[in-house]
């Protein structure tokens, strides 16, 4: 028996999830929802849909469709909520595109919502299933990189600019993940910075009555000590997704623009005699990574989740909630001229 899927978003990702669930052997896409006609004429011709795929301008008129089993949901990070927690009390299994919501409390009620519909809640965090990034993990809790010194990190484009949220919210969510998964661990204090220059209209200004930031840095400190800094910017034109972890034996680089390798470990430590310091074991190693597409394997896991009836233990809603949590606490930063702000435990489950 096959899962039946409503895709609600035919945008830039939502056509990738349809493209990905009318391939899977375990899925039946029965219906896409998107306000824009021309979209929907677009996926039909495209996809070559057949007519018991139902076409829909608004969640209302399929949300009863008695052949829905799960919905992925790949609309703006403010209608997250009411969609997820609409579909879940219609006993729907939900993916949904990063953020989960923009509130840490809302996370918390959609989280223990789905626990007693006995459903699952997924959030696609698409990072967190690249190949590449499975493997890092593997590397750096290996011990090969050493003692772990710090992390940085690297996210620009020319583009595009977002007039919901700022630099921090489109952009920083993809780092903070694989910086928690290659550490094993979530940030217990954090601080941001952040400068506005395109979107000072009045009608864009941000709830906190500041603007939308173009570029923020932004700093995670963890448990055991390793602080990770992040480089956000929306309008520079020197495209780059780098992020680094520094040990005293050397350094892991993920660099995703460099297809051929984007994964590589460079050592080299130093050797102390008297007062100097001479670098030595200077080698630059490739790291080999499985082949997959992430959101093909996110697709796969959403479905097993849903067989299997247990959550993803890579990307569950307390997973995006934990998420979601940090980037709060970075806007208070933020909003407050860069101040530590802590970053209290998720509470986990039902309230008792």
């Amino acid at each position: 028996m096959k899962i039946g899927i409503a895709v609600l978003g035919a945008g830039r990702w939502g056509v990738h999830l349809i493209r990905n669930f009318l391939e899977h052997p375990q899925a039946r896409v029965v219906a896409v929802v998107d306000p824009h006609p021309e979209r929907l004429a677009q996926v039909r011709e495209r996809f070559e849909l057949d007519g018991d795929v139902m076409l829909a301008q608004d969640w209302e008129t399929i949300r009863k469709k008695e052949d829905i089993a799960a919905v992925a949901i790949a609309t703006p990070a403010a209608t997250h909520y009411p969609l997820i927690a609409d579909a879940l009390r219609q006993g729907h299994h939900v993916l949904t595109e990063k953020p989960l919501t923009l509130d840490p409390a809302e996370c918390l009620e959609l989280c223990r919502l789905a626990e007693q519909q006995s459903r699952q809640l997924m959030v696609d965090h698409t990072y967190l299933f690249h190949p590449a990034v499975e493997r890092a993990a593997q590397v750096v809790q290996s011990g090969r990189l050493g003692a772990l010194r710090y992390g940085y990190a690297t996210r620009t484009h020319l583009g595009p600019v977002r007039q919901d949220v700022d630099a921090l919210w489109d952009l920083a969510i993809h780092d903070i993940a694989i910086f928690n998964t290659l550490l094993g661990q979530t940030p217990v204090q954090v601080q941001a910075t952040g400068t506005v220059w395109l979107q000072q209209n009045p009608s864009l200004i941000a709830s906190s009555g500041q603007g939308l930031a173009d570029l923020v840095w932004a700093t995670l400190t963890y448990p055991n000590g390793v602080c990770a800094s992040i480089h956000l910017c929306w309008l520079n034109p020197d495209k780059q997704r780098r992020l680094c972890v520094v040990g005293d034996r050397g350094t892991l680089i993920f660099d995703e623009l460099l297809t051929d390798a984007p994964l590589t470990v460079q050592q080299g430590h130093f050797e102390q005699t008297d007062d100097s310091f001479t670098p030595v074991g200077l080698a630059r190693e490739v790291v080999g990574i499985e082949p997959g597409e992430p959101l093909g394997r996110v697709c796969d896991r959403f479905l097993t989740s849903i067989i299997e009836a247990t959550p993803s233990p890579v990307s569950s809603g307390w997973v995006g909630a934990q998420l979601v949590q940090i980037l709060h606490c970075l806007s208070q930063s933020l909003h407050q001229g860069g101040v530590p702000v802590t970053v209290p435990p998720l509470r986990i489950g039902q309230d008792k």
